[in-house]
């Protein structure tokens, strides 16, 4: 997951692992794309609005590199142009800070589904 608001990272981790998922996590969009290891993850979670960059260029560079995973995207700041940007992407879902829970679980168990 691809956050910079730490307490939103740590928040979605307990979320996560309470589900039976384990989660990596990244403040920033270098960190993301130095990882390089995507083999054991079933989707990214990417924030739309970061600090450095944005979430949906990030996407096109990680597909650009050959990661193709599903992503998810998260934002707190939702506009038309941006939702609309995130959807021609091919995000698998495109959720609004603050999010229900169930919202976040339901895409990332269809992707963990479609994975194994």
């Amino acid at each position: 997951m691809l956050d910079d608001d730490p307490s939103l990272l740590k928040g979605v981790q307990r979320l996560l692992r309470a589900h039976g998922f384990e989660s990596v996590l990244f403040e920033t969009a270098e960190a993301l794309q130095q990882h390089g290891d995507f083999d054991q993850a079933c989707c990214i979670v990417l924030d739309v609005n970061l600090s450095d960059e944005s979430g949906i260029e990030v996407r096109h560079q990680l597909r650009a590199s050959g990661i193709s995973l599903p992503v998810i995207f998260i934002t707190g700041k939702d506009n038309p142009a941006t939702r609309m940007a995130a959807m021609e992407s091919g995000c698998i879902a495109y959720l609004r800070k603050p999010f229900p829970a169930s919202a976040l679980i339901e895409p990332i168990e269809k992707a963990s589904a479609n994975w194994s």
